[in-house]
């Protein structure tokens, strides 16, 4: 975490534009600029500025927006809410499709099923999220009118309503995690398929669905979560393009505006709040390969 620190802060710091000029405005003078770099700190050092900020970091400040001077902090949990929402939906959903899809294909190999599996993991993989989630809306929401096109409705109002806004963004970011959760199912199934264990239980006539969930899904577990664990720097990134397309006040949106208004304390506690969940689940995904097999241990 302290490297991707040390990243986030340099590459800011070091991308084109200067945040004093655009709250200064377009008739600021240089003094007004100097002046407001002075307030904002921008005109110290680039060590003394990042030993403060670590220093604010360690002791849990993320520090205050430079445009609004509401803290990070309190920024992030107002939207947290919308994007963990459609991380979660759009995780359980991948995994549910991807997973059953991969099993089948490796089953039926060679096969039209397994055909068609692998040019929807290749259409997945081409359609980028926005170009999809467009389509979606000019489908279901212009065409059809059976879905909203945009917002989020907090699951306190009720499930139904907020599960009716998590559709689209779901399917649109959704569909790039069961194309690589899909394919990655289907390489691993058609590994542990070949082994002669798997031979000889079907040789002793047990049930088809008992040998493909029991002895192959199993023992085919472990790349299959380290994929799922993978993909969710995935997910993360595309959350961002999908809350733009679909107008969600999530995280996601907020790092884009503070992204285009160089709101650097903004886009530092983002990045660094999803880094840290990042290492944490592909932490939980290390310690989970124990419950898949008993031969790794720690």
């Amino acid at each position: 975490m302290g490297v991707v620190a040390l990243f986030v802060f340099s590459l800011l710091y070091l991308a084109p534009g200067d945040p004093a000029a655009i709250i200064a405005g377009d008739i600021a003078t240089v003094d007004d600029i100097a002046r407001i770099r002075a307030v904002l700190g921008l005109d110290e050092p680039f060590h003394i500025r990042f030993g403060t900020w670590l220093w604010s970091i360690l002791h849990g400040d993320l520090g205050s927006s430079i445009f609004s001077n509401l803290p990070v902090s309190t920024l992030i949990g107002q939207r947290v809410e919308a994007t963990v929402s459609l991380a979660a939906t759009t995780l359980v959903f991948a995994v549910l499709v991807a997973v059953p899809m991969g099993v089948v294909a490796a089953w039926k190999a060679g096969s039209l099923i397994d055909r068609a599996v692998m040019v929807f993991a290749v259409f997945g993989f081409s359609v980028p999220v926005f170009v999809l989630g467009y389509l979606l809306i000019f489908g279901f929401s212009i065409s059809l009118d059976w879905l909203p096109v945009q917002g989020f409705v907090s699951i306190t109002e009720g499930f139904w309503p907020f599960l009716r806004q998590l559709v689209l963004p779901t399917i649109a970011l959704g569909t790039v995690y069961i194309a690589l959760i899909a394919r990655m199912t289907r390489a691993a199934m058609l590994d542990v398929l070949a082994q002669d264990y798997i031979r000889t239980a079907d040789a002793k006539g047990l049930r088809t669905d008992r040998v493909l969930v029991g002895h192959a899904l199993r023992n085919a577990a472990v790349p299959i979560v380290t994929v799922i664990g993978i993909g969710v720097a995935l997910l993360i990134g595309g959350v961002v393009v999908t809350e733009s397309v679909f107008a969600i006040p999530g995280l996601g949106r907020m790092t884009v505006d503070a992204i285009l208004r160089r709101d650097y304390p903004v886009i530092q506690g983002v990045i660094l709040m999803f880094s840290f969940v990042y290492v944490v689940i592909n932490l939980l995904v290390d310690l989970s390969y124990t419950l898949f097999d008993p031969r790794i241990r720690y």
